[in-house]
């Protein structure tokens, strides 16, 4: 049953479909796994014991009736603390909302329920998922799997690690700004921004609600096209066939590469080349746009978040950790007539850069410009969890600014991701992309 650990969500499916994995004893085993786990209080918030039993008792009867919902029927996952739970307390990792416990499930999670899908329980993550990099001194830091004296990216820091240490075989994320491919390409996962709008918002805790997305963090591209259609209520994407031969790539000459450090950057150098040497083609191109476009972030994701979260803010500041609650505050400087003039900036940013990138099947670029940051450094240096910060969110922020759906893979190198960004609501062309670069990398 430990061989369970390590396989895959659809692995793990499978094994149920065909008897071999009986789905009471599939979730027994990770919640006996989270139980042993020296590190399991600062990967999972609550877990959901009562419920996963009860959930993974029906699917097993579905199994032996013939009468299952999905492949991923039975298969137990983790769900970041932003997404409501019914009679389970829902904080997003602040002492703000200490004592929240929602009365239904955030609509992601009841699909995913509805397909069989079972909940472990609920993950920590940054404060209101405003950081990417997982350092939380409010409730809890998780680890990172590559570096026990690093941060393990954020927001979506609980999710990766439940994964990555096996305790959940997939975990449910959020990204508005790289929360989900940041901790996924920091501790050797595959990660999915949806594209905005895509995946409905009810019932998850809002950072800035025209960039918030819903995402998962899998162990390969086959879970994250499997828990995308789960979560949607629709079909599944058909990876059958994909292939890089005659793919076009285009890197980002400067917005991407510039300032990347040493290690990020040879392992996406060394990835790109496995990927042409699979059939991918590959281009250097300008776009000035992007740059003027992730710019903008500093305007329109603070407004929307200062104004989400003002009233409570300020009700109690001191219950917040204080880089956070300075980030937030930086929305306040920023007026009506300043947002709605940059968000027609925007638009018309986006619309250059998708004409500009029109004849690719995505662009790519190292998934973070930086390595895990040191945990002690972020506790003691202010400088350095600002610079840390901005420059792990450099590239992530590319995909939420100009609108696109993302992937990050690993490289193979510890860390170390690579993207891939496509157009709006491409996201199986996406998925198909995805499956066919990581059996080239693997």
């Amino acid at each position: 049953m430990q061989t369970w650990l390590k396989m895959t969500a659809s692995d793990l499916g499978r094994g149920i479909g065909a008897g071999t994995i009986d789905p009471v004893a599939l979730v027994q085993t990770y919640l006996e796994a989270i139980d042993a786990h020296p590190l399991h209080d600062r990967i999972y918030a609550r877990v959901t014991r009562d419920r996963a039993l009860a959930e993974a008792r029906a699917a097993a009867t579905r199994a032996k009736a013939g009468q299952r919902l999905s492949l991923l029927d039975g298969v137990p996952i983790s769900w970041k603390d932003l997404f409501d739970t019914a009679g389970t307390g829902t904080e997003a990792g602040s002492k703000l909302l200490s004592g929240r416990v929602p009365d239904q499930d955030a609509v992601v999670l009841a699909n995913a329920t509805a397909m069989g899908l079972v909940c472990l329980g609920k993950t920590h993550m940054s404060e209101l998922a405003f950081s990417g990099l997982g350092y939380n001194p409010s409730t809890a830091t998780p680890p990172c799997v590559n570096d026990a004296d690093a941060v393990p990216g954020g927001s979506s820091s609980g999710a990766a690690a439940s994964v990555a240490f096996d305790l959940a075989p997939a975990a449910i994320g959020s990204d508005t700004g790289g929360s989900v491919r940041i901790p996924a390409a920091w501790n050797d996962l595959v990660g999915l921004k949806t594209t905005a709008g895509r995946l409905t918002l009810e019932g998850v805790v809002p950072l800035a609600l025209k960039f918030d997305t819903v995402g998962p963090l899998t162990r390969s591209v086959e879970d994250a096209a499997q828990l995308l259609g789960l979560l949607e209520g629709a079909a599944v994407a058909d990876l059958r066939g994909a292939s890089l031969d005659g793919r076009r790539f285009a890197i980002l000459r400067t917005s991407m590469l510039d300032g990347t450090r040493a290690q990020p950057l040879a392992a996406f150098e060394a990835a790109v080349d496995r990927l042409v040497a699979a059939g991918a083609v590959v281009e250097h191109i300008d776009v000035p746009e992007v740059q003027e476009a992730v710019d903008l972030a500093a305007l329109l994701i603070t407004s929307e978040a200062y104004g989400l979260w003002k009233d409570v803010i300020e009700a109690n500041p001191d219950a917040m950790y204080d880089e956070i609650l300075a980030r937030f505050r930086l929305g306040a400087a920023h007026g009506a007539a300043d947002y709605v003039a940059g968000w027609a900036k925007l638009d018309a940013l986006r619309a250059a850069y998708d004409a500009a990138t029109a004849g690719f099947d995505a662009v790519l670029g190292p998934s973070s410009a930086i390595m895990p940051p040191n945990l002690d450094r972020l506790n003691s240096e202010e400088d350095y969890y600002v610079s840390e910060n901005l420059l792990a969110l450099r590239n992530t922020r590319v995909g939420n600014m100009l609108g696109l759906c993302g992937l990050t893979l690993p490289t193979g190198v510890p860390s170390c991701g690579i993207m891939f960004l496509c157009a709006p609501d491409l996201e199986e062309h996406l998925l198909r992309v995805g499956a066919a670069a990581e059996a080239a990398l693997i």
